[in-house]
């Protein structure tokens, strides 16, 4: 089959190629921008894509007409919280519109639990996504998921920064509510069991695992796998302004994301009964078991998608190509070179920099500068780095955003997603046995050159020592 995969470079739509590709389909992946997106690693020419923007109806037209079905798998949830319910709505609208011009027969919509009359933003917007997917011409098959368990996911990156950072915990009231997790490969089992299966046209299944937990026992559940002693207390004056700074100071979610999270954990979401996991023959694993799958993938360094994948700053969004070029105009620039003893070696050093690695030298220097962007509403140092050794254009790195990751031309280049007053790159690249180093701001107003010139003793003393432990 022709497969429409949108929302490709998400935390399950990265999951979901491999597997469509191992079941033989041709799968057509959805991207805003193909320089975030790495076809390298895959080793088939039964992948392409496209750039589509479903914000833009005139990117619509690069959509193949041959479509036999289409994953969507698009969410806003990490927008501003005022308007994502607005964009989602657009969002399905203009995909409804145009995908009934192809020839799709069944559109699989990847959706939250909803059995509450009283829905939060998030789910509410989900509920009314699926309306209007409804109304369409192609059969909809709407699988609804509650908390998603595996490496790298949003739920569990979030439960391992608050268990495996504090041994005692004064907590909203809401970890009192309950939920129905369920694992990662679960939801992928029935993503694909669901496809061409005409018993699942036009209806939708809650998909879950058979344990019903409150967000206080999935926390001491995690801590019993990481074998941690943690202590919780709930408390009711928590209110959700403060419990979503609570989340974005302690983990590595995004205000925005932290306020939308809060709000929708404050809904149970219990599965309603259904038969799909028997009729598609999925075993489903327990809220322990999937924490402990997850943790093998994290040890083999196998983890093949992060939430923060998705996630990027506004500036963005005028493309990756827009910024592959480093500016030279209106800028101030801190270039560095050094021999190179070992190239192999320093290569190696740099596709490892950053997350639990460091940066090599004023690491304290770092970390501080992360926990000042993350005053002022940025992405700090906590979204670290999915793999230690492998790195890919797209990927989430620390405060900063790879735009080129290419060894054969022995360059990295990464684009900051802190909060700053103008824009900043990093690069790396090897030429003649030589490492350049090259950090350049193009400044916005004063305020934008009063920060350089603020930063600059401290670059000097960074950027000097780093390049020195790179080389040698």
């Amino acid at each position: 089959m022709k497969i429409l995969l949108t929302g490709a470079t998400g935390y399950i739509g990265k999951r979901l190629i491999p597997v469509l590709l191992n079941d033989g389909h041709h799968v057509v992946c959805c991207v805003r921008d193909k320089n975030r997106f790495s076809l390298a690693q895959f080793n088939t020419d039964k992948i392409s894509v496209i750039e589509v923007d479903f914000l833009n109806v005139k990117t619509l037209k690069n959509i193949p007409k041959d479509i036999d079905a289409a994953y969507y798998l698009i969410h806003s949830m990490s927008a501003s919280e005022s308007d994502f319910e607005r964009l989602e709505a657009i969002t399905a609208t203009n995909f409804k519109n145009y995908i009934e011009l192809t020839a799709i027969k069944q559109v699989i919509y990847l959706s939250g639990i909803v059995n509450e009359q009283e829905l939060s933003q998030h789910l509410s917007s989900r509920k009314n996504v699926e309306a209007i997917l409804t109304s369409g011409k192609f059969k909809l098959t709407t699988l609804r998921a509650g908390i998603i368990v595996g490496s790298g996911s949003g739920s569990f990156e979030i439960i391992r920064d608050l268990v495996e950072k504090l041994p005692f915990m004064i907590t909203p009231k809401w970890l009192h509510t309950k939920s129905q997790p369920i694992a990662v490969r679960n939801v992928l089992q029935f993503l694909i069991g669901v496809l061409g299966f005409e018993y699942t046209y036009n209806k939708s299944f809650d998909i879950g695992s058979e344990q019903i937990l409150t967000y206080k026992e999935m926390l001491l559940k995690f801590a019993e796998v990481r074998k941690l002693k943690r202590t919780i207390i709930c408390l009711p004056i928590m209110t959700p302004k403060l419990s979503s700074y609570w989340l974005y100071f302690v983990t590595s979610t995004s205000y925005k994301l932290a306020i939308n999270l809060v709000d929708s954990m404050k809904v149970e979401v219990i599965c309603s009964e259904n038969d799909l996991a028997e009729k598609l023959n999925i075993k489903l694993l327990t809220y322990k078991e999937a924490v402990e799958f997850a943790f093998q993938k994290i040890e083999e360094q196998n983890v093949e998608s992060s939430w923060t994948d998705a996630q990027s700053s506004k500036k963005l969004l005028k493309g990756v190509s827009k910024l592959i070029e480093v500016p030279v105009y209106g800028c101030f620039k801190d270039s560095r070179t050094e021999k190179v003893k070992d190239e192999a070696k320093t290569l190696d050093r740099i596709w490892s920099i950053g997350g639990e690695t460091g940066w090599y030298y004023g690491n304290f220097l770092w970390s501080l500068r992360g926990f000042i962007d993350k005053l002022f509403g940025g992405a700090g140092l906590k979204r670290g780095r999915k793999n230690t050794t492998e790195i890919q254009a797209g990927d989430s790195l620390d405060f900063w955003r790879v735009l080129e990751a290419n060894k054969k031309t022995k360059r990295l280049l990464l684009y900051a997603e802190m909060k700053l007053p103008g824009e900043a790159w990093l690069e790396f690249k090897i030429i003649d046995n030589e490492l350049h180093q090259t950090a350049t701001f193009r400044p916005l107003g004063v305020l934008g050159r009063l920060y350089w010139y603020c930063v600059l003793p401290f670059h000097a003393f960074i950027f000097k020592g780093m390049i020195k432990k790179l080389t040698n």
